[in-house]
């Protein structure tokens, strides 16, 4: 009788070992061409309908202060070949290899158990609905995942959509409109129309060099990737975890590399918050070599207080975006700043960013005319 309960127990372990095989997902597909036309297709992240999990060598990040998306949150991810590693950069986005697959996933937390075709939930998207490097899907509801694919010819970018029963995306090169109804901790309710973009609008934020005019990534840089990440591992620095994984190589230890402050965190000084935020959501254009230099603004990290950076400083070209305001930024009048104003809107011809956005961002609105209204000058 125990030799038979003990084949029993055998039998079905051997069972379990099976289906779990049965069940795990194949290696990362690097396509070194071409675009594949499912997201599944290069096995980055993969889903069964109830989780989202990130396969074997694929490595999670976050940003000190991120690109604002609607109030989407967002998955992060690195992935290289085997004997392949970015090469540090104090200011640049690192050199990254051919083979690297950057992905970055969009998804909303849900305001109620179940998902009901529209409403996802406003709350800050610095907020993680990650446990243990895993998305609980019966909690979330996936929108997009964009790739950035690094290939010998440069760099590609392709936006996968999810489909309703977020098992897999499905590639959309010319993008989607996604209907969804935003709702806060009040239950007050806004409808927006979600876009994602087509590959042309990702190539409008990713060249962000004017002369070379090719694609570039924008997160990962070093004042951005600078902090720390709760992995199942272990609580860890992002630039000694990428070094650790074998994905970077010359970096110096993380306290001796620049670092971006936190929007969010209100001990930090209200000019390194703003500043931050200003050049993770503006900088890559709003540069000396970005597609905006010829506005003369400019807003990413190098930039210096004075007419430059907008101070006193009369808009180029705006025409209805500058809404009668004079300047682009007034010192001391947030109100009366073109920055502030297009900030503030959602109207299509006015808004900045201009695309990847169809509501404006309250709270970092009010952070920026904090700071402006903080500045000491007048504009004569």
């Amino acid at each position: 009788m125990m030799r038979t309960t003990a084949r029993k127990i055998a039998l079905l372990l051997v069972v379990f070992a099976l289906a779990a095989c049965a069940r795990q997902a194949p290696p990362v597909t690097f396509h070194a061409d071409g675009m594949p036309g499912k997201l599944s297709d290069w096995s980055v992240v993969v889903s069964d309908g109830a989780t989202l999990r990130l396969n074997a060598g694929v490595v999670p990040y976050d940003l000190n202060s991120a690109l604002f998306s609607d109030y989407a949150h967002k998955l992060r991810t690195i992935w290289m070949p085997n004997g392949v590693a970015a090469k540090y950069d104090a200011d640049a986005a690192f050199d990254f290899p051919v083979g690297t697959i950057i992905s970055k996933t969009f998804y909303f937390p849900l305001p109620d158990a179940q998902w009901d075709g529209k409403s996802v939930a406003r709350v800050d998207p610095a907020g993680s609905d990650l446990v243990g490097e895993k998305l609980d899907l019966s909690k979330v509801r996936l929108i997009e995942t964009r790739l950035l694919v690094r290939r010998e010819a440069g760099w590609i970018a392709l936006p996968y959509v999810w489909n309703d029963a977020q098992t897999d995306a499905k590639l959309e090169r010319i993008g989607a409109i996604v209907p969804l109804e935003l709702v806060d901790a009040a239950d007050a309710r806004t409808e927006i129309s979600y876009q994602v973009p087509d590959q042309n609008q990702c190539g409008s934020c990713h060249n962000t060099d004017n002369l070379a005019r090719v694609l570039q990534p924008i997160g990962p840089k070093a004042r951005h990737l600078n902090r720390d990440f709760d992995y199942t591992d272990g609580r860890a620095n992002q630039l000694a975890k990428l070094a650790q994984a074998g994905y970077l190589t010359g970096a110096p230890q993380p306290a001796a590399a620049p670092r971006a402050a936190d929007w969010h965190d209100a001990g930090a000084p209200l000019d390194a918050r703003a500043r931050a935020y200003l050049d993770i959501n503006c900088g890559h254009c709003h540069s000396a070599k970005g597609p905006a230099n010829t506005s003369g603004l400019m807003l990413d990290v190098h930039a210096q207080p004075g007419i430059h950076m907008g101070w006193c400083k009369q808009p180029v070209a705006a025409g209805k975006g500058t809404g009668d305001r004079l300047f682009d930024i007034k010192p001391g009048d947030a109100a009366g700043s073109v920055v502030v104003y297009r900030m503030d809107s959602d109207d299509p011809a006015v808004m900045m960013p201009e695309i990847g956005r169809s509501t404006a961002h309250r709270e970092a609105v009010k952070l920026v005319g904090d700071w402006i209204d903080a500045q000491q000058g007048a504009c004569n």
